[in-house]
């Protein structure tokens, strides 16, 4: 029948139209703004690469960059060993009925407020809060302990909120994988550990890397918590792009360290690339 709607390659078009126009609104015309920007001085003026140059001349802003990639390393490899064995626990020890509420229970911290979460841990590891004084109390050590405004303390906030995104990543991957592997690498010989090593954890792989990225990505790109349980003690590049804004008004500077984050970014999703591929059935 020929049809009187129109020519069918328009459908196609007319769906994915909108997803285009939201991605080229608030994606690529704000990105291309921030582009230019980072090529015009702070006083005005023509283009300009001093913005940049400024980046690799100066050490406070190489040792910015240093201190995201350390803290990020960080708290990546720690959530990592201690979300894998937490989800090993969830998908393999927790009976099937009771599952699904230990993932509800698992994931409550993202039910708290993202700001609330860094308050709390300040709290916590402030020179009154509730480890220094059980340190005290118990007479383990005479004096407070300088716990918050470090970098223990952005490390430990982070990890407390990616240790559960990267727990649903690895517990998806395990639900997934079918016992039969297991079962024939028993077949074969290999114990408990070997099989772990040379079946489970390769086959576990990429859920883990989509979890090290999604943690990569959030972790080096956060400002609000090294700015609150961090202080200002050791500037990560988050709070040297605000304190461009807020303190200097320096936007052409501040969208050059922006892109030269995201560049960060893109180098790391493609050395994650190859375990970031959506597998088709």
């Amino acid at each position: 029948m020929s049809g009187s709607g129109g020519s069918p390659r328009a459908l196609p078009w007319a769906l994915v139209t909108p997803a285009l126009a939201w991605t080229l609104l608030f994606f690529v015309l704000p990105f291309v703004a921030m582009g230019l920007s980072s090529l015009t001085a702070h006083e005005g003026g023509g283009f300009t690469l001093a913005n940049y140059s400024q980046f690799f001349t100066d050490p406070s802003y190489w040792r910015a960059m240093v201190n995201s990639l350390q803290v990020t390393a960080n708290v990546t490899v720690i959530s990592i060993l201690l979300a894998y064995p937490f989800a090993w626990i969830l998908a393999e020890q927790v009976p099937e009925r009771w599952q699904r509420l230990a993932l509800m229970l698992a994931v409550l911290p993202f039910w708290t407020s993202y700001v609330v979460r860094s308050y709390s841990w300040l709290l916590v590891l402030a020179q009154n809060g509730v480890i220094n004084r059980a340190l005290t109390g118990t007479g383990l050590v005479a004096e407070p302990l300088q716990l918050a405004n470090t970098r223990f303390a952005t490390v430990t906030g982070f990890v407390h909120f990616f240790i559960m995104l990267l727990t649903l990543t690895i517990f998806a991957n395990l639900k997934q994988l079918s016992p039969s592997y297991r079962k024939a690498a028993a077949d074969l010989g290999a114990g408990p550990v070997r099989t772990f090593l040379h079946v489970v954890l390769p086959l576990t792989l990429p859920g883990i890397m989509v979890g090290a990225f999604l943690t990569f990505v959030l972790c080096i790109g956060d400002y609000i918590t090294p700015q609150i349980l961090g202080g200002n003690n050791e500037l990560v590049m988050p709070q040297l792009v605000m304190m461009q804004i807020g303190r200097r008004g320096d936007f052409p500077l501040a969208s050059a360290l922006s892109i030269i984050l995201m560049a960060v970014v893109t180098v790391a999703y493609l050395a994650c690339a190859r375990w970031l591929k959506i597998e088709r059935a």
